[in-house]
């Protein structure tokens, strides 16, 4: 699956570009805390996208101590957020998930965007890219 740039009935639909806004949005929602700490948490998240998917990334974020719930809940919305941009984009029929809740959001996983393998990998990518993206961007901060 070629993430860079998908062809839709439209036009040309620039993940790349939906990943890096995302990733600008967790950095300036996370201005508050220490750019270190900000890098950690995007790092540790995408370790666990790549090695174990997406709903054990949802797994971790919302699995995280009190104290790290600031950065945790702003990359956790952002992910929804970009899943939601994606399917509207690919006319996948996910919906709108605004939700914190831990049960709410682990049930959207699994039954929206776990359903078809291709549009699993397009996601997994695609969030890998955002979380990429947001690393870099602590650092640069």
């Amino acid at each position: 699956v070629a993430m860079t740039t998908l062809q839709t009935s439209a036009s040309a639909l620039n993940l790349d570009r939906l990943a890096a806004q995302a990733a600008q949005r967790i950095i300036a929602g996370t201005n508050g805390s220490k750019a270190t700490d900000v890098e950690n948490t995007v790092t540790k998240t995408l370790g666990v996208l790549q090695e174990n998917g997406i709903y054990a990334c949802a797994l971790y974020l919302l699995s995280r101590p009190a104290r790290e719930s600031a950065r945790t809940k702003v990359v956790m919305r952002e992910i929804l957020q970009l899943l939601f941009q994606l399917s509207t984009a690919m006319n996948y029929g996910w919906p709108r998930l605004d939700s914190e809740q831990s049960g709410v959001i682990l049930a959207y996983l699994t039954e929206q965007v776990t359903q078809d393998l291709e549009r699993l990998i397009l996601a997994k990518e695609l969030l890998e890219q955002m979380l990429i993206y947001a690393r870099y961007g602590a650092k640069a901060r």
